[in-house]
């Protein structure tokens, strides 16, 4: 049952809830400060993550955690020793898939943002836009540089993430 209500999470978009969560995070006194974005930000992964991680540690066999259990392991140990050395492609996964969203948001740091001092990459390109014209060389070397780093991070984890993606859908 809880995983059928995270899972009631994808099926609502991110941008219907815009006007709730400017009215909370307003209320809370965090408009125009890095928590603005971060709040929502964990809060919308939370049940692709959940879903990526639960299909990925279904498929760890049961005798290996018995077996661990036997040998006198704690639950700790068994999650240090076990289950996040299996996991870790699912967990690459999920950090690039939410990293990539975060970094490649608009809506949420337009309106919950104001100061240029807390404007995200994507924000801050928009700016190069003037009224009449855009500068397109900038334009285009700023995309190129804000690509670099999870260009990076793929190239690192691309095979931890494909092993993720794929999770539970062996025989």
């Amino acid at each position: 049952r809880t995983f059928r209500f995270f899972l009631l999470g994808i099926a609502i978009p991110i941008q219907a809830t815009i006007v709730p969560v400017y009215l909370m995070i307003v209320q809370l006194g965090l408009y125009d400060t890095l928590w603005a974005l971060i709040f929502p930000s964990v809060g919308f992964a939370i049940p692709i993550t959940i879903l990526i991680l639960t299909n990925f540690m279904r498929d760890i066999p049961r005798e290996l955690f018995e077996s661990m259990t036997v040998d006198g392991a704690t639950n700790m140990q068994i999650l240090r020793r076990l289950v996040l050395p299996m996991s870790a492609p699912a967990l690459i996964t999920v950090g690039i898939y939410d990293a990539l969203n975060v970094w490649n948001g608009f809506l949420f740091p337009l309106i919950l943002t104001q100061s240029s001092g807390k404007r995200v990459l994507p924000l801050s390109l928009w700016t190069y836009q003037g009224e009449f014209t855009a500068d397109v060389p900038a334009i285009l070397a700023a995309v190129v540089l804000s690509v670099i780093p999870l260009f990076v991070a793929y190239v690192i984890g691309r095979r931890q993430m494909v092993a993720g993606l794929t999770a539970g859908f062996g025989k």
